[in-house]
C-alpha cells in the first residue's frame, strides 16, 4: 500500500540546511519511506522554504536548486478555495494558528494519511483522516 506523507517546512529545512542536528533524522525518514509512499507539499511549503533559505543566506541559484528538487520529488497540493474554507474550521475546532490550519487544510485535500512536523501536536488525529507525526520524538 503507498502512503500519502504530507511534509511540512521545518522538515524540507533541514534537509536542505545538511549541518544541523535533525538533518539525519529527516534524510532516514525519507529514504526510508521513498520507497512506499508519496511525498506531498503545497505551495505554502514551497514559498516558506524559499523565504527560510533567504534568510539563511542561500544564494538564488541554491534556492532554486532546492525549489527544483522539491518538485521533482513531491506530489504539489494546489490551493483552493475549499482548502481556504476548511482551514476556518480547523482553526475553530483544533485551534490551530492560520498557516498550520492552511497547512492541514491541504494535507487533508490532497488526501494525505500523516503530516510530518515538528510544530504540531504528535499523534494528534485530525477529522478521522490525517495523523501528525512529530519524526524527531522516539
Amino acid at each position: 500500500m503507498i502512503n500519502k506523507i504530507f511534509v511540512d517546512t521545518n522538515i524540507w529545512i533541514y534537509l536542505f540546511l545538511l549541518d544541523n542536528e535533525k538533518y539525519k533524522i529527516v534524510e532516514d525518514f525519507l529514504l526510508k519511506n521513498s520507497f512506499n509512499s508519496i511525498f506531498v507539499i503545497s505551495y505554502q511549503v514551497i514559498n516558506e522554504v524559499s523565504n527560510t533559505l533567504l534568510r539563511y543566506k542561500f544564494s538564488e541559484i541554491e534556492i532554486r536548486r532546492c525549489v527544483e528538487h522539491l518538485y521533482r520529488t513531491c506530489t504539489i497540493q494546489d490551493f483552493t478555495k475549499e482548502i481556504v474554507l476548511t482551514a476556518s474550521f480547523l482553526r475553530e475546532k483544533y485551534s490551530f494558528s492560520f498557516w498550520d490550519s492552511v497547512l492541514v487544510g491541504s494535507a487533508l485535500f490532497s488526501g494525505s494519511d500523516i503530516l510530518v512536523s515538528e510544530d504540531m501536536q504528535h499523534g494528534l488525529v485530525v477529522e478521522k483522516k490525517l495523523v501528525i507525526k512529530n519524526i524527531f520524538l522516539n
